[in-house]
C-alpha cells in the first residue's frame, strides 16, 4: 500500500493523469477478489495487479480508454466459459471492477494522509462512496476513527472497517479497504536470515523493526530498506528500547541461544499476537526446561511458533525467510491481526 500511495502522489504532483483500477466484488472462482488494485498511467505502464490473465488485460485496455476520455466508470467481467459476455476463461466467476480517473491536485491532501498512515503502526482505511456507479466522495479513517475528508459520515462507515476490503451494495454504495494495520513485526537479531526476511516482510505489507546489540548488524543498508526502524540495545533489557503491544509480532533469531532465551523470557510475559523463535527441536526442549526452572508454567512455550516458519524444507537464509513470511501471512489471515 505504501508504494501504491507513493506512485499516485508522484503522478499527481507531476501533473500526470492515471486510472486506479479496483476489484470491488467477486463471486465464484476468480484470480483475485475485493481489494486487488492496479494503477494504469498515461505513459502506458501499470503497477500492481488484479489477477493477471484476460481480466487484467481487458481492464488495462479499458483504463487506457478512460484515460483518453478523462472519466471514471464501472465494468463487470464474466469468467464463465459459455457466457456470451465472458472473457473466455473457465474460472466460473464474475468480478466487478471500478476505474477511477485521477488528475490534478484536488485529491493530494487525502493521499498525503494515506502515505502518513502507511508509516504508522495504526489501523486505517480508505472509504469511497458510490452513486450511480461512480465515486462521489472519499475519506480516510484513522486508527482513532477520525475522518479525514468530506462527504461521508462516521455513521456511514460503521460496519465497513474490517481486516479485508468490504463492498456494501446500495444507493449509495460504499467500499472500504485497509490502508494500514496496527501490528509491527519486531525481528530480534540482524544476521543473515533477518537480512533476507525483513525486505520480504516489508514487500508483503508488514511494518518491520529490527533490534540488535551489535552496531555492525544494525545498519539500515543490510535490510534492503525494509526496516522502518532499527533499535540498537541490550537483549536483556528490550523494554528500555521498545514497547510491544498485543497486536505486534516477535521473531527471535539473535546471534546465539543465550540471547534468544533472554528475549523469549521477556516477551512471554506479554500478550503479543505472534511469537516465533528460530532453532532446532533439541533447542526447543532445552528452552522449555530452562523456562520451567525460572518459574514459567510447563505450557508457557505452547505460544511459541518453533521451529519458526512453514515446513517447506527450507535450508538457505533466503528459503528460511520465505518459510517464515509464509507463516506470518497465514497468521495474519487467520487471526485478522491488525484490527
Amino acid at each position: 500500500m505504501r508504494q501504491w500511495t507513493e506512485s499516485i502522489i508522484q503522478a499527481l504532483e507531476g501533473e500526470e493523469a492515471l486510472v486506479w483500477v479496483s476489484i470491488l466484488a467477486s463471486s465464484g472462482s476468480t484470480p483475485r477478489g475485493a481489494g486487488a488494485r492496479m494503477l494504469v498511467f498515461a505513459d502506458g505502464h501499470s503497477e500492481g495487479t488484479i489477477g493477471g490473465g484476460a481480466v487484467e488485460y481487458a481492464a488495462q485496455k479499458q483504463a487506457e480508454k478512460l484515460l483518453k476520455e478523462k472519466t471514471s466508470g464501472t465494468m463487470g467481467y464474466s469468467l464463465k466459459k459459455d457466457d456470451v459476455a465472458s472473457l473466455g476463461m473457465v474460472c466460473g466467476g464474475d468480478v466487478k471492477v471500478y476505474f477511477q480517473y485521477l488528475e490534478g491536485e484536488t485529491e493530494l491532501p487525502l493521499f498525503y494522509r494515506l502515505r502518513e498512515a502507511c508509516l504508522k503502526n495504526e489501523d486505517s482505511w480508505l472509504v469511497r462512496r458510490f452513486e450511480q456507479d461512480k465515486v462521489t466522495a472519499m475519506v480516510f479513517v484513522g486508527g482513532d476513527r477520525i475522518l479525514f475528508g468530506d462527504g461521508i459520515s462516521g455513521e456511514e462507515v460503521s460496519g465497513l472497517l474490517k481486516a479485508e476490503a468490504v463492498y456494501r451494495v446500495g444507493e449509495p454504495s460504499f467500499y472500504a479497504e485497509p490502508v494500514g494495520r496496527a501490528g509491527r513485526v519486531y525481528v530480534f537479531g540482524g544476521g543473515h536470515v533477518s537480512q533476507e526476511l525483513v525486505p520480504v516482510l516489508a514487500h508483503i505489507g508488514f511494518s518491520v523493526a529490527v533490534f540488535e546489540d551489535r552496531p555492525d548488524f544494525a545498519r539500515p543498508e543490510l535490510f534492503g530498506g525494509g526496516a522502518s526502524e532499527i533499535f540498537l540495545g541490550d537483549f536483556k533489557k528490550i523494554g528500555e528500547s521498545v514497547t510491544l503491544t498485543k497486536k505486534d509480532y516477535v521473531v527471535i533469531m539473535t546471534r546465539g541461544h543465550q540471547a534468544d532465551f533472554e528475549v523469549l523470557a521477556q516477551v512471554l510475559k506479554l500478550p503479543l499476537s505472534y511469537i516465533g523463535c528460530i532453532g532446532s527441536r533439541k533447542k526447543i526442549e532445552a528452552t522449555k526446561e530452562r523456562l520451567t526452572e525460572i518459574g514459567y508454567p510447563k505450557d508457557a512455550y505452547d505460544r511459541v511458533h518453533s521451529p519458526i516458519g512453514l515446513a517447506i524444507g527450507a535450508e538457505t537464509p533466503a528459503e528460511i525467510a520465505v518459510s517464515i513470511a509464509g507463516e506470518l501471512i497465514r497468521h495474519r489471515a487467520e487471526s485478522g491481526a491488525g484490527l
